[in-house]
């Protein structure tokens, strides 16, 4: 599991599963705490439910406690197993869902929590959306700009290459000490990093 953040002291990060794109496919699916906010990020395909609700459990956390989901975009490895969470509310491009509420409002911008705001970065789909949480090691991007470290350095399923390239820098300028990508373990991005 990787963590970013100190207990007690503003948003803390925690990969809960480091997603794969292969023979088989899970998304990476991540927990953010912001004072009472406890935020998961795509909870979508991996090998059994417990993937993810074992992980939540050692933190302390369980599903009832789930107040916010938000999905990077609309594919099932990034939403398979939302129904987990039956008290959140989630978030996706252009609205927020709980119970039979539908609320439209715009992702760019949208502060889920004192230290977690959405980003909007087009490119995989025309829906993209990314996570942006301010911790006291720096910003942490939860994001499908990338599969994994590598990138690669053109979305085979992409929509519209110019667009996630223009993603991708966005993010960068962010200067991120960690990015979560959407397929594989959270990285530090570098000179080597795909633009």
């Amino acid at each position: 599991m990787t963590h970013v953040g100190v207990p007690g002291s503003g948003a803390q990060v925690d990969v809960i599963v480091d997603g794969y794109a292969d023979d088989r496919v899970a998304g990476t699916v991540s927990v953010v705490r912001d004072g009472a906010a406890v935020v998961v990020v795509d909870p979508g395909m991996v090998s059994h439910r417990s993937v993810i609700l074992e992980p939540l459990a050692a933190l302390g956390i369980g599903p009832d406690q789930v107040t916010d989901v938000v999905f990077s975009h609309h594919h099932p490895d990034h939403t398979l197993h939302a129904a987990l969470f039956e008290n959140a509310r989630f978030h996706d491009h252009w609205a927020i869902y709980q119970g039979d509420e539908w609320t439209d409002r715009p992702a760019d911008g949208f502060e889920v929590s004192a230290n977690v705001r959405l980003l909007a970065t087009p490119g995989h789909t025309e829906q993209d959306i990314s996570t942006v949480v301010d911790t006291v090691d720096g910003v942490v991007v939860l994001t499908h700009v990338w599969w994994n470290a590598e990138g690669p350095a053109e979305d085979p399923l992409g929509e519209d290459a110019d667009k996630l390239h223009a993603s991708r820098a966005a993010v960068l300028q962010l200067q991120p000490v960690l990015v979560v990508p959407g397929h594989g373990p959270a990285f530090r991005p570098g000179a080597d990093t795909p633009h």
